[in-house]
């Protein structure tokens, strides 16, 4: 019992911004589109996963490559190429953040009212009360953030992510030994000729396993991670962590798409269109379909989900654009040696946020798809920008992909610059 609790602290102790990175990675584009696709099609695009994660590996990781390389973050490698580059990411970034934070918080609120009854609190519209518990929700995380941080964030993430993968996984595994089978008129198989397959496949594919942002947020988690300790993570240690966080989202994307297929495909149920009303009637199905022991589970898994991705997005946004000012402003601006860009950038995003949720969250379906179109359009921007600045000369050579990866880049970068093409033609 010694060792393996000597191992599995160990194991805790060498992972970190990997976490982080499932922590913000896995939301919506799992809970939701990844059970929805199981949902729709049975296990026909698990494939589609599997290949969508092998194509951006390799840009996803000049993130944390980038940082154990020459000991800055990536967005570093973007000034080398020229101001014109953090622009580029940091109008990316404001263009996006407050509809992406809104949408994220507002289902995680969902949850919330969902899984403790809180439907009629005050009397108030239900819109209303999502509002007042996403500014809960908002007002907990910030407080998490500013008393710990980094050091805080780390651990709490790791938490979170170990009871999601531990939730998921029983939750497949019980199904599969005891699948109720909805088989029937309602089943339906993936079609490439069927133009609205193509377009739900498509917005699935673009935000898994997650937007390309966060490869530049890993790689300033890292950094954190590098400054927390007083000393650089090695390549292999980074790496090692990485590909934890990256890979495990793949298996939860899997165990999502899973649950969706075992529980909805072919059940003839219809889904809601609202993120939290689709969370809802999620967990309602679950308990209804296997039963009251069911539901602590699937809720656990659901409910941590959604806020590890609220509390590491509300981080990543103020901590990336103080990074971005930094760069671009270096005489006005000395972010290391204080915390007061992130402070004022961290509530920045939550004001903008609280904006959206109490008079446009009606238009939050649209708001989404809004974001969802230029997150899925600048895909290939980012991973263009992380290729040039991991084969930089900055780079040491030693570090610096070889030519395997190099190739696997150019094949990867045609295939994201063809489906926002397709995207955009569809």
């Amino acid at each position: 019992m010694h060792l393996y609790h000597k191992f599995f602290n160990g194991l805790l102790s060498r992972l970190g911004p990997g976490l982080l990175y499932a922590g913000a990675a896995v939301g919506v584009s799992h809970l939701v589109q990844s059970t929805r696709a199981g949902g729709m099609f049975g296990f026909d695009l698990i494939i589609a996963i599997v290949i969508i994660h092998l194509i951006k590996y390799p840009f996803f990781e000049f993130g944390p490559r980038y940082t154990a390389a020459t000991g800055k973050n990536i967005l570093h490698g973007y000034r080398r190429l020229g101001k014109w580059a953090v622009w580029v990411y940091l109008l990316m970034t404001l263009s996006t953040m407050f509809i992406i934070q809104a949408a994220v918080t507002v289902v995680t609120a969902g949850l919330v009212t969902n899984i403790f009854g809180l439907e009629g609190l005050g009397g108030y519209e239900p819109q209303t009360v999502a509002a007042i518990i996403s500014s809960g929700l908002l007002l907990l995380c910030f407080t998490l953030l500013v008393s710990g941080h980094y050091n805080l964030l780390d651990k709490l993430v790791k938490i979170i992510i170990l009871v999601l993968s531990v939730t998921s996984i029983a939750a497949v595994i019980t199904l599969l030994f005891d699948n109720p089978g909805h088989y029937g008129s309602g089943v339906v198989h993936f079609s490439f000729s069927d133009t609205t397959h193509l377009v739900f496949l498509v917005a699935f594919l673009g935000w898994m396993p997650a937007p390309m942002d966060i490869s530049v947020w890993h790689s300033i988690w890292s950094e954190s991670k590098n400054e927390n300790d007083g000393k650089m993570t090695s390549m292999k240690a980074a790496l090692f962590d990485f590909r934890v966080g990256y890979f495990g989202t793949a298996l939860l994307a899997i165990c999502f798409l899973s649950l969706g297929a075992l529980v909805m495909y072919g059940s003839g149920e219809t889904f809601e269109p609202g993120g939290a009303a689709f969370a809802g009637q999620l967990l309602g199905m679950y308990q209804q379909t296997l039963g009251h022991w069911a539901y602590p589970i699937v809720a656990v898994a659901a409910l941590t989900t959604m806020f590890s991705t609220t509390l590491t997005l509300l981080d990543a946004f103020p901590r990336t654009i103080s990074t971005t000012f930094e760069l671009l402003f270096p005489e006005r601006i000395v972010h290391r040696n204080n915390q007061t860009t992130y402070l004022v950038w961290l509530l920045i995003t939550i004001a903008g946020t609280l904006l959206i949720l109490f008079f446009f969250l009606t238009s939050m379906g649209e708001m989404v798809k809004i974001a969802t179109v230029v997150a899925f359009v600048a895909a290939p921007v980012l991973a263009i920008l992380n290729t040039l600045a991991m084969f930089d000369k900055a780079v040491p050579a030693e570090y610096r992909p070889g030519k395997g990866m190099l190739i696997w880049c150019f094949l990867g970068l045609l295939v994201l610059i063809g489906c926002s093409i397709s995207y955009l033609l569809i």
